[in-house]
């Protein structure tokens, strides 16, 4: 009785997992034998690719607006204070090094800010 309730239970996880898999899409086909299938589509999800590009985008326009309020030099003594640091400053300074793309953000940003 145990073993055909565990053999029930497995069944029943494979199901809902290909039901979840379904749900994402799926793709029909027609087998040789003329049966009709229905198997998941195995597409990546492209949601975590959007959330990584967001969270970026975002840091590229906090390190931007920062750059645009401090100005370079303000900017560069800070940067320096941070890689004396610990290594989790160190971390960071290196994060918020300069790049080109940072320097013409900011450039774009200051005269909104003034």
């Amino acid at each position: 009785m145990i073993d055909s309730r565990r053999e029930f239970h497995k069944r029943q996880r494979a199901v809902q997992k290909k039901h979840v898999r379904m749900a994402r899409g799926y793709v029909t086909k027609l087998e040789r034998n003329g049966v009709i299938t229905q198997k998941p589509d195995v597409k990546a999800p492209a949601r975590g690719l959007r959330v990584v590009l967001f969270l970026a985008l975002l840091f590229l326009a906090f390190k931007s607006f920062v750059l645009a309020s401090l100005g370079i030099e303000d900017y560069t003594l800070r940067l320096a204070k941070l890689e004396t640091g610990s290594t989790v400053e160190q971390a960071g300074a290196w994060l918020m090094q300069l790049e080109p793309v940072s320097l013409k953000l900011a450039e774009l940003v200051a005269p909104l800010l003034a």
